[in-house]
Formats: C-alpha cells, sequence, structure tokens
C-alpha cells in the first residue's frame, strides 16, 4: 500500500490524541489522585482490545512468529506509558511549555535516527539531509507553542525545593522511550500477527501499574462531589488516545518512524491549539497568537519534508 494513503488516517489519530490528552486531564481534576485517574483511562482500553480478540481471535501467532520476537517488544505499552508518568509528576514542576517541548523533540529526533540507522528492525535508510532539516523546523516549531502554554495563569510556580532543570535529562529520556515504544509496538504486532491481541498484550503491563502504584499510595482520594462531576465522555479519554497507538502497530513499519511520529505530533499539536484557542472540552481558553500560528506553519513546513523526503 502507498504509504501516503495511510497519512490521513495517522492524522485523525493524532488529533483524538490531543482530545484524549484533554479529557484525562479533566478525568485527573474529578478523580484527584493521579494513579486512580491513570487506571481508570486505561483499564477500558485493555477491556475493548481483549474483547475485540475474543471476537476476532484470528489470526493467531505461530511459535516461529513468536520465537522471533524480540524481548523488549512487549514493554512497547509501558515504554510510552514513562512519558504518562512524567506528566502526571513533574509537569506542575517543570510547566507544561518545557515539558511538552522537551518530550515532543525528543521523540522526533529519536524517530529520525531510528530510521536513519535501522534501529530495531526498521529499514534503515542513512542519513538524509532534508528529513533532519524538517525535524530541526518542527523542533522549533514545538518550542515556539510550548512555551505559550498556559501554565497557572502564566505565574511561574516556585518552591518545589528542586531545581526544575535537573528533571529534564528525565523527561528527554521520555520523549525518546515515547518514539522507541511506537517501534517496539510495531515488533509485537508483527510477532503475535494479530493487532487486537497485540495491543491487549502492549497495554495490560500497563493497566498493571498504575494499578499496582493506586493501591500501594490510594491517597487522596475523590469526594463524592468529584465523582459526580466525573461527566462521560471522561473515562473514554485513554480509548481516544489509543487509536495513535494501535496506529503504530500497523503503520510504522510502512511509513517510517520519523514521518509516523511526525505526523502523529504535528496533528497533536495543532488540534491541542485549537483546543486551547476555543476553550472546548473544559481546556482554559488560550487564544492562538503569532508564536503559536508560527510555530505551526513551522511544524506543517517540517513534518512535509520529512514525509516527502
Amino acid at each position: 500500500m502507498n504509504a501516503a494513503l495511510l497519512y490521513p488516517f495517522i492524522l485523525v489519530a493524532g488529533a483524538l490524541q490531543a482530545l484524549g490528552n484533554s479529557m484525562n486531564a479533566q478525568l485527573r481534576g474529578r478523580l484527584v489522585n493521579p494513579w486512580l485517574a491513570a487506571t481508570v483511562s486505561f483499564a477500558p482500553i485493555v477491556f475493548v482490545f481483549a474483547t475485540l480478540f475474543f471476537i476476532m481471535p484470528t489470526p493467531l501467532p505461530t511459535l516461529e512468529t513468536l520465537g522471533k520476537m524480540p524481548w523488549y517488544a512487549p514493554l512497547g505499552g509501558v515504554a510510552g506509558a514513562v512519558a504518562v508518568f512524567g506528566g502526571l509528576a513533574f509537569i506542575d514542576k517543570v510547566g507544561a511549555g518545557p515539558f511538552n517541548g522537551l518530550t515532543l523533540t525528543a521523540n522526533i529526533l529519536a524517530s529520525l535516527a531510528m530510521d536513519s540507522l535501522g534501529l530495531f528492525g526498521l529499514q534503515g535508510g542513512g542519513f538524509k539531509p532534508l528529513p533532519w532539516l524538517g525535524g530541526l523546523l518542527m523542533a522549533v516549531g514545538v518550542v515556539f507553542i510550548a512555551r505559550t502554554t498556559a501554565d497557572k495563569g502564566g505565574e511561574k510556580d516556585e518552591g518545589h525545593g528542586l531545581n526544575p532543570k535537573l528533571l529534564y535529562p528525565f523527561i528527554v529520556v521520555a520523549g525518546i522511550l515515547q518514539a522507541v515504544g511506537v517501534v517496539w509496538n510495531s515488533q509485537l504486532r508483527g510477532a503475535l500477527v494479530n493487532p487486537w491481541l497485540a495491543a491487549t498484550v502492549s497495554f495490560l503491563p500497563v493497566v498493571f501499574v498504575f494499578a499496582l502504584v493506586f493501591l500501594v499510595r490510594p491517597t487522596p482520594l475523590p469526594k463524592r462531589e468529584d465523582v459526580e462531576g466525573v461527566r462521560w465522555w471522561m473515562p473514554l479519554a485513554g480509548i481516544t488516545g489509543a487509536v495513535a497507538v494501535f496506529g503504530g502497530l500497523l503503520f510504522v513499519d510502512t511509513v517510517g518512524a520519523g514521518a509516523f511520529n511526525g505526523l502523529l505530533i504535528t496533528a497533536n499539536l495543532l488540534t491541542s491549539v485549537a483546543l486551547d484557542h476555543f476553550g472546548w472540552v473544559g481546556m482554559k481558553q488560550v487564544k492562538a497568537g503569532p508564536s503559536r500560528l508560527g510555530g505551526a506553519a513551522l511544524m506543517v513546513a517540517g513534518i512535509l519534508l520529512i514525509s516527502i523526503f
């Protein structure tokens, strides 16, 4: 299949991922405990994919395909969840702008490196200057968009007792693992053959980890009025975001990690700008000024260079 025919689906997946992030933020606010919120968000994903697998149990993996599966392939979901953990733990310490800027920039550059070097079973394409120029444009665009993200009404949060810059290396690693997780999920899909089984295996450890942490740290808990404020669509945030993971299972080996993650991130950030601009899904309204619109234009130019060349 022509890889370009898959681009519209990837763009929709990126838009849904941004929508899921905003829905998750609302769910986190209502359920108070971040580990409880993460468990509630991820559990329906496992239920949906497991149900689809029971309905469509074929094709099934063979001993030959299982024998060729890399040991790290089932950890794709966990690798991607590191960025979720980073958001839960550190976004209030470094700010949403720096956090998103660092993770997404690391994601883009790691994706291009995997494509160039042929890491994790990808077909290596060697160093190509135009895609890397596109990656640079996207990174600059991310910075322009992220720096104008509203953090607590534009006020800096001080007094954490820790220099936020000390957290930057972890956040960069989280962004790299986010890109690597997409490729690992693709490897898992190749080994398990059935995409529904692969998605279930990918997400199941994530739910287990979040549920375990919640059991260890069950406080704070939401009050009755908090739970009553949960809208019907809030627990669906994980399913909305899971479309991107499922797209990675199916399409990364066809379009390449750089193009897939680049398209996904571009659609994600452009949708995020729209959500902020119009104040949809309960988000605080932040008008899209010249900096955000300029960043968006740079990202579009960057992904064109990555996808075409």
